[in-house]
């Protein structure tokens, strides 16, 4: 299998734990960032559903790993001629993948440790103010990944110019978002409708670029210590 279908199927895969994943926390009744929790109220969900909540943290390790496999299957397959030097773009946009993951990692051992608090009742209100502070700031790094993805993107012909737009607009709205996070720390973060937008955007977008991957020839094969095709033709 050529790297170009494995960071396709990577994409795709990424893509249906994420939603996995949220619907297990959804099931165990975890706050959206949409609405207001107390402590009390954390204290019982975590209590209630606990099992659904470690569970959708037990998913994500791999879901890391898709999507570094994804974005290097982007960076390096799509290139217009592997001659030329790396776009910078394309750079952004893996440094943007790979900062969501460490921050994220963050954010769900933030979330396990509120299920210890909450078992021993102490430090659920501190603990769930870091982590809405941690989640709201990760979509900066989503944004970066969406904007130099889509930039090298629609640079190198690689994806149609709606596609391209897709990502700009998710872009942008999960930047606005990450912005105005500080204000969600102990309420509600004011758009936090629009970073779900965006996130959702993020979701298809994804899915548009795997399926780009997945479609993509493979290489010709050379073999080592004979000229390819067109050397040979240029030497007759």
């Amino acid at each position: 299998m050529s790297f170009s279908r494995l960071a396709g199927i990577a994409g795709m895969g990424f893509v249906v734990i994420l939603i996995v994943a949220n619907l297990l926390l959804t099931t165990a009744g975890f706050p959206t960032p949409s609405e207001i929790a107390s402590p009390d109220e954390i204290t019982t969900v975590i209590a209630t559903g606990a099992g659904s909540l470690r569970l959708a943290s037990a998913l994500l390790p791999m879901a890391w790993l898709l999507a570094t496999i994804f974005a290097v299957g982007v960076c390096v397959c799509l290139r217009r001629d592997e001659r030329t030097r790396t776009d910078p773009w394309s750079l952004v946009g893996l440094a943007g993948v790979l900062m969501q993951s460490v921050v994220f990692t963050s954010v769900e051992a933030t979330r396990l440790a509120l299920t210890s608090a909450a078992q021993h009742d102490s430090g659920v209100a501190g603990l769930w103010g870091l982590y809405t502070a941690l989640f709201g700031f990760n979509q900066v790094f989503l944004a970066t990944a969406l904007l130099g993805l889509s930039m090298f993107g629609i640079r190198t012909g690689a994806i149609a110019r709606w596609h391209a737009g897709t990502g700009l607009l998710a872009a942008t709205l999960l930047f606005a978002t990450a912005t105005t996070s500080p204000y969600g720390v102990g309420s509600v973060n004011p758009l936090a409708l629009l970073g779900l937008a965006g996130w959702l955007l993020w979701l298809i977008w994804i899915v548009a670029y795997s399926i780009i991957l997945i479609r993509r020839p493979p290489e010709p094969a050379v073999t080592p210590g004979r000229p390819d095709t067109a050397a040979a033709s240029t030497s007759t």
